[in-house]
């Protein structure tokens, strides 16, 4: 894999602008071998809060449900939670990169997460073709937490996931949405944080590809030069030394812990046009690999 942003099959196909030296046929020649082996598998697909339905990136989603792929899809909401937070006046704070969540920010987060952004997202999808249905981490104790630090308020740490509510939505054809959120002791809900819900998820479903999309071109070194492929031990090295910082680290942790039962885990950029096709369907694709293998 390399960081050259490559045509998608569906791109190279049908545009009628020449596209490198491929014509269609040798665009679907190049895809056939990769739609074989996603069919019927799992892909989990994590929504940074900044990308939303913002390009390509549902698009995408829906063309894999409709392929036979079973596609999953976390999303974030972090700056509509703060923007939500600034129109009631209410303080925004951050610890370790992480919200503080009291009573009031977890009832906000839940309202911009659950009841805004999710149904959002499932209309979206739906709009474009998709069997979509929503879910929160809640729902049907899906995901249990505990509380993850005193200093962080309500924020919970995954403790345990019931796939049932999940694989009965999905083995029924729908496209699963799922909201960060998380049941703790006696019922209480925790706001987690979504990265560690698409990463435990993905282990859990033992998925084929676990799916980052952010607004940046990947994971970046110290003279911001994408990386095309990071290894575990490399990527734990980087975030040591604090190369990798800020939003980016819950996402490499996320990814690693993935790893035990996915194959790849990938950081991409939702801003490209069908970076998901070009990262599943080329030989190149796009952004950042993240691997166990040892990369030099």
């Amino acid at each position: 894999m390399s960081s050259r942003i490559a045509p998608t099959p569906l791109e190279s196909g049908l545009s009628d602008e020449p596209v490198g030296h491929q014509g269609p046929t040798e665009a679907l020649l190049e895809a056939l071998p990769y739609f074989a082996q996603y069919v019927g598998k799992t892909i989990m697909v994590k929504l940074g809060g900044s990308i939303g339905q913002d390009g390509t990136a549902l698009e995408d989603v829906v063309t894999l449900q409709k392929f036979g792929v079973r596609p999953v899809v976390v999303h974030g909401g972090g700056p509509l939670i703060s923007e939500y937070q600034e129109r009631m006046g209410l303080e925004t704070r951050f610890v370790d990169g992480r919200r503080y969540t009291d009573e009031q920010t977890l009832d906000l987060a839940r309202m911009v997460l659950i009841g805004k952004i999710n149904s959002d997202l499932v209309a979206y999808l739906t709009g474009l073709g998709a069997r979509a249905v929503g879910l929160s981490g809640i729902d049907g104790g899906m995901i249990r937490a505990r509380l993850r630090d005193p200093r962080l308020g309500l924020v919970g740490e995954i403790s345990a996931v019931d796939l049932a509510p999940l694989r009965a939505m999905s083995e029924a054809g729908y496209l699963v949405v799922v909201a960060p959120a998380a049941l703790g002791d006696g019922g209480q809900p925790l706001n987690v944080n979504a990265d560690s819900i698409a990463g435990d998820l993905a282990r859990e479903l033992g998925a084929e590809k676990l799916i980052f999309f952010t607004d940046v071109a990947g994971v970046l070194d110290r003279d911001g030069a994408l990386l095309s492929v990071l290894d575990v031990a490399r990527a734990r090295s980087l975030i040591s030394s604090g190369e990798i910082t800020g939003g980016m680290i819950p996402k490499i942790e996320a990814c690693i812990r993935a790893l035990d039962t996915v194959r790849r885990a990938h950081v991409l950029d939702g801003r490209v046009r069908h970076a998901l096709l070009g990262e599943l369907f080329t030989d190149a694709g796009v952004g950042t690999m993240i691997t166990r293998e040892t990369h030099p």
